[in-house]
């Protein structure tokens, strides 16, 4: 399969799950796993699930703009950097993110 469109419906499936249900994504994650936010480093799935579903915001909107893919090691993994606008409930105007995955 291409990894653009593997790349692309992984971004889809990742930021449709971030938007509904964010404690569903703590299966996209290992123990192995590390999330940086904001210089905090959370590692491990239920850490990352926690840290996410902890946010100060109950609804939000991800628009994603780019989708860029390259290969990464030889087990065919991939590095997909992602960016956006974030539209948060009740503001007036969304947020650009950036996001590495």
């Amino acid at each position: 399969m291409d990894p653009d469109t593997v790349a692309k419906a992984f971004v889809e499936h990742y930021y449709s799950t971030f938007d509904t249900n964010r404690a569903g994504l703590v299966g996209l994650y290992q123990d192995g796993s590390m999330l940086t936010f904001e210089g905090q480093k959370i590692q491990g799935a239920q850490n990352i699930a926690a840290k996410l579903t902890s946010l100060p915001f109950e609804q939000c909107k991800h628009s994603i703009t780019t989708v860029d893919c390259q290969p990464s090691g030889p087990a065919g993994g991939m590095v997909v950097f992602v960016s956006g606008n974030l539209q948060l409930a009740g503001e007036q105007h969304p947020l650009k993110f950036s996001q590495v995955v």
